[in-house]
């Protein structure tokens, strides 16, 4: 079917995207992590403890879809910028849950301001109806393969996962 190559070329295509969502860096040789940026694994593990809360390894590797080795080999950097830190599991036993310390918070709300700026400028000639549609569709697009990989992404609830 072309439409599915179609669609196949063009999030092949975004996903080269992903790593410029500020325009300011998207030059050759720049890249998330540059210049105060968070990497693209940063921004995922904070944002899913900023939209659950403190959680263990495990249950961020069993969120993400990944290796416990390759989630702790991450949140170790996180532990080590000073992102994160080690919490008591309420639930007892030797078990610890990561938390966002407020320089994490920092970090995460400049770079979702600096996606957001670079958004901005990628999209300034849309509609805001073509913004609200895209958005839509990107959601039940997501909402879809998480459905279809076991790996649900928590959404606020003015946001919620199209069926």
């Amino acid at each position: 079917m072309e439409e599915l190559s179609d669609l196949e070329r063009e999030l092949m295509l975004v996903g080269r995207h992903h790593l410029c969502p500020g325009l300011e860096s998207c030059g050759p040789g720049q890249a998330a992590g540059h210049e105060g940026r968070l990497d693209r694994s940063a921004h995922l593990l904070l944002s899913r403890i900023d939209a659950e809360g403190p959680m263990s390894i495990g249950q961020l590797a069993e969120a993400l879809g990944l290796d416990t080795s390759t989630v702790n080999r991450q949140t170790a950097a996180l532990l080590k910028a000073g992102l994160v830190e080690r919490h008591l599991d309420p639930e007892g036993g030797l078990a610890r849950r990561l938390a966002i310390t407020q320089e994490g918070l920092g970090r995460l709300a400049a770079e979702r301001a600096r996606r957001r700026d670079g958004l901005a400028v990628l999209f300034e000639d849309w509609s805001r109806e073509d913004l609200r549609q895209f958005a839509h569709l990107l959601a039940r697009f997501n909402a879809r393969c998480e459905r279809v990989k076991g790996h649900p992404w928590p959404r606020p609830p003015e946001f919620p996962a199209p069926r």
